[in-house]
Parts: C-alpha cells; structure tokens; sequence
C-alpha cells in the first residue's frame, strides 16, 4: 500500500526580512553629526561676540567714556567676573527647571538683546545717558553668558548615543571640531579687534558682532527637528544632600546589598543621562 506524504511549504517574506533589518540598521533620525553641527555654529558665534567685545572694551571706555584707565580697567575686570560667576546659576537653572535646549534658546535672545542694546549706545542713544545704557546692555550680555556657557557643549555632545558605537567613535572627533569653532570664533574677533581699534567705528563693529549672533540662532532654529532634547533631571543640589545623607544612615554598613553595591538612583525620572556605574568605590 503506498502512502503519500502532503508538501509541506513554508512561506519565507523575504521582502519583510529585509525591510527589518534594514529598519533595525537605519541611522536614527535625530542627533549625531546631523544636530551638532548646528550648534558648533552657535558656539563660534558666541565666542566671536565675546572676544570681540572683551577686546574693545578698555579702548572704548577711555577713548570715548573718558575713564582713567584704573577704573575702565576695574570695570572691565568685573564685568569679566560676573560673566564667569553667572554659569553657575544658568547650570542650576537648566538642570533643575528648563533643561539645556531651553536655557539655550532663551541665553541666546537674552545675548543677542543685549548686543543690540551695546550698539545703539554707541550709536543713536544720547550722551547723558550712553554710559548708563552701554553698562546696562555688558551686564545683560553677562546673563546671557551664564545661561549659554554651561549648557552649549554639554548639549552638543547629548546628540551621540555611547551605546552605539558609531557614535561613539563620532563623539571623540566632534570634540576636536569643537576647539576648532573656538579657535575660528576668536581668530575672527581679533580681526573685528583691529577694525575697531583703526577705524574708530564702534557702531559698525558691535553691529557685525549683533549680526553674527542673529544668524546663529537662525542656524540653531533651523536644526531644531534634529536634536536630540533631555528634560530637567532635578536640583543638583538635592542630589549631593542625598549623598551625603546616604552616607551617614549607611555609615557603618560593612555589606554590600546583593552585590550590587549600595548606591541607588530613582528609575522613575525621565530624561535623566546616567554614567555606567562602576565598582571603584563600591
């Protein structure tokens, strides 16, 4: 008696097999070089602004405010002191309530009102009232510089994942095209510098410096759909209280909790970056 046996056909979508694969390889659609890049440009601008004010600023102040040199000198001297104390503050402001993209957004108008107010001091603003004004815009730039300083970089490097190791290698050179924005940002002042300092055409060189820092937000608004946005990870300040609260109700423990050491973190909040944790002080 003979038997058969039925065909057996398996149907293999080898169309659909591809598309998922390829789908798992895609490039993500946000951050890496694509979004940072807008933001080099950001950088270069701020600090083609800054060295290019910071330059002028003894200049002005005697040629044209008539200071003694002593006191353009003070000023000069504490307004730089303020411009390094205010990132403190503009940290704690994106940490704690904005987070980086934000406090960016909101430095860079505040830095670009300010510049435009130092040149309509030097330009259309009467007399008796340009040194109150010219002082009023260089503090208000200060404020922008304490929001933009500390977050900028930062936010930058946000856009590489370490867990993808394209990225990853991506990340280390982006740090090197960093420097290089600095370093064209502040080359480029030092020629406003000299322009300045020949020509004696202040409105003309806080202008270009305005310009600049209009065309660099345009260029960071332009890359907005691109970057990749973490939210506020709480008050750093809480952080270090809780460590050290930590530390003396667990003074005397001699027992690590399941060999996972003793150091926990809350899951539960959202858009925090964590490091990988380690064993060096466990």
């Amino acid at each position: 008696m003979g038997s058969s046996v039925a065909p057996v056909t398996i149907d293999i979508d080898i169309d659909n097999t591809n598309s998922n694969e390829l789908s798992s390889q895609k490039k993500p659609s946000k951050g890496g070089w694509n979004a940072a890049v807008f933001v080099i440009f950001v950088e270069m601008a701020e600090r083609f602004a800054f060295y290019g004010l910071a330059g002028n600023l003894i200049t002005y102040l005697t040629n044209n405010l008539g200071e003694p040199m002593t006191v353009a000198v003070k000023n000069v001297n504490t307004w730089v002191g303020v411009s390094a104390i205010f990132p403190l503050f503009g940290a704690f402001i994106a940490d704690s309530y904005l987070g980086r993209f934000k406090t960016i957004l909101a430095s860079s108008l505040i830095y670009l009102s300010g510049m435009v107010l130092l040149s309509l001091s030097v330009s259309v603003i009467p007399m008796h009232y340009r040194r109150a004004m010219f002082f009023t815009a260089l503090y208000v730039l200060a404020i922008g510089e304490g929001g933009h300083k500390p977050c900028v970089q930062t936010f930058a490097a946000d856009q590489f994942d370490e867990n993808n190791p394209q990225e990853k290698a991506a990340k280390s050179s982006f740090f090197n095209w960093w420097c290089v924005g600095i370093v064209t940002g502040a080359s480029a002042a030092v020629v406003v510098v000299i322009y300045l300092q020949d020509n004696v055409s202040w409105a003309a060189g806080f202008g270009v410096l305005s310009v600049s820092l209009a065309m660099a937000l345009v260029v960071f608004l332009t890359g907005i759909k691109r970057y990749r946005k973490q939210g506020p990870t709480g008050s750093p300040f809480t952080i270090m209280a809780q460590v050290f609260v930590a530390a003396v109700k667990k003074w005397r423990v001699s027992k690590t909790h399941g060999d996972s050491g003793i150091c926990y973190e809350d899951d539960r909040i959202s858009g925090r970056h964590k490091l990988a944790r380690t064993k060096q002080f466990k």
